[in-house]
């Protein structure tokens, strides 16, 4: 693959899951593709749909900042809204292999989530 096939992958990967097609996004991967995220390992796209799921479900805006690819693979930046966290980052190095994504390293913060939890926690013990 030429860099800008590997960045069209990436960029239609991003797209897609950021505007909520999770299905969509699924198609990018290779069936065994091994996701390393500060949760752990996953290992395969029927362990990989929960998990961007999930976060797809509580996001309010989503927007990639910038994506860089060469030949074998990709970087994406990434800032998102949830109802409770403003302008959180995270970034995404993924490898390539045969036209797909084979390899993805997701990388954020886990402190301003850990914290948003905690608050609405203590807002839910305050009302109720």
């Amino acid at each position: 693959m030429t860099a800008t096939d590997t960045k069209q992958l990436a960029e239609g990967y991003a797209k897609a899951w950021t505007s909520g097609d999770v299905e969509t996004a699924l198609t990018f991967l290779k069936e065994d593709v091994v996701c390393d995220a500060p949760p752990g390992r996953i290992e395969g796209v029927a362990a990989y749909r929960p998990f961007t799921q999930k976060f797809v479900d509580v996001l309010t805006k989503a927007t990639v900042t910038k994506v860089l690819a060469d030949e074998e693979s990709a970087a994406i930046v990434y800032s998102f809204d949830t109802q409770w966290i403003k302008d959180f980052r995270c970034a995404e190095y993924m490898t390539i292999e045969d036209g797909k994504i084979r390899h993805i390293t997701t990388i954020f913060d886990r402190l301003p989530a850990a914290e948003a939890a905690t608050a609405a926690k203590a807002a839910e013990n305050t009302q109720g």
